[in-house]
């Protein structure tokens, strides 16, 4: 019988559809409770199908999986597993590339409009029993601006699509986009310091890659304008978060509205949790009790794929489907 194995299945409230789905395909369902890489080697070396939340799968962790023909990733990102060694291993892996693209283009909105329109900071005044505008000063209108989006995906384009009603002028810089092939869109591609310097707003919808971690730094900052707000929904790594604090602190720009850090949990004395003109939320972003649902679904379906037809059809790596393993 082959045995999926599920990491970390303490992120989640229940793992009851991947169990009826992966019980009903004939296989055996195991949810796992670890917490680091050591865990992952002792207890999930003889799976055939590794299910994985946010525990880092490293080249050590694949180097013990004696039997596994390929690790389904819950959501859309990647980085926590190391593609290179599970391609080296023969072992595929699969995302839910259609995940939460409205939860996380609704999450960016919200940032934008909670930093720029400055409604916790008001929010905390009025509960202190001050009831005045004047610390929110300055606000200006949305329509007119120029609002910058770095990475024009899936979610970038549904971000962009609520942006235009908001009456904002679009650009994107997208490195692995032609200006063609954005034909349909009311958006300008340009390379990223002309969005940064051009940018009123900039939100951050690419992928942490070996390229992007680390790309908005105190240079990029330095751009950008002193009116200017800086949204992320994507991955903390991609802002260094000293410079970010920084910029904030010493009015490089004026705001910031994230739903990622570079290290989460943040440490309780993180300095940017001080800052009134940063607002923060914990990664949430794809979170809607529909979204969950059907990423339960579809990771359990992905490794049944796998188990029944050989592959799955999701592939996040397709050139080690010549040398995949056998079961």
């Amino acid at each position: 019988m082959f045995k999926v194995i599920m990491t970390d299945a303490q992120r989640w409230e229940s793992v009851d559809i991947e169990r009826e789905i992966i019980e009903k395909a004939g296989a055996q369902f195991v949810a796992e409770r670890c917490e680091t890489e050591e865990d992952v080697v002792a207890r999930c070396r003889d799976a055939d199908v590794l299910l994985s939340t946010g525990i880092p799968i490293t080249k050590r962790v694949i180097a013990a999986l004696d039997k596994c023909r390929a690790i389904v990733r819950y959501g859309i990102g990647v980085d926590t597993v190391d593609i290179p060694a599970a391609t080296e291993a023969g072992i595929c892996i699969a995302n839910v590339p259609d995940f939460c693209w409205d939860e996380v283009a609704d999450t960016a909105m919200s940032l934008l409009l909670a930093a720029t329109r400055k409604v916790v900071l008001l929010n905390n005044l009025v509960k202190k029993g001050i009831w005045t505008r004047q610390p929110a000063k300055p606000i200006y209108k949305f329509r007119g601006q120029t609002l910058g989006i770095i990475g024009f995906g899936n979610i970038g384009r549904a971000f962009s699509k609520r942006a235009l009603a908001l009456g904002f002028n679009l650009i994107a810089y997208d490195p692995y986009l032609s200006k063609e092939s954005l034909q349909t869109y009311a958006v300008e591609l340009v390379p990223l310091e002309q969005l940064l310097r051009s940018s009123d707003i900039i939100s951050i919808h690419c992928p942490l890659t070996q390229e992007t971690r680390g790309m908005i730094g105190e240079a990029e900052f330095k751009k950008m304008k002193p009116t200017a707000y800086l949204i992320n929904t994507a991955r903390g790594p991609i802002v260094n978060g000293q410079a970010l604090y920084k910029a904030l602190k010493e009015g490089w720009i004026a705001g910031a509205g994230l739903d990622v850090m570079e290290k989460e949990p943040p440490d309780p004395n993180d300095p940017l949790l001080t800052l009134d003109n940063l607002v923060v939320t914990p990664h949430y972003a794809s979170y809607t009790e529909e979204a969950y649902q059907e990423l339960h679904v579809k990771v359990a379906e992905g490794a049944v794929q796998v188990l029944t037809q050989g592959y799955p059809k999701y592939w996040v790596n397709p050139e080690v489907k010549p040398r995949m393993r056998k079961f």
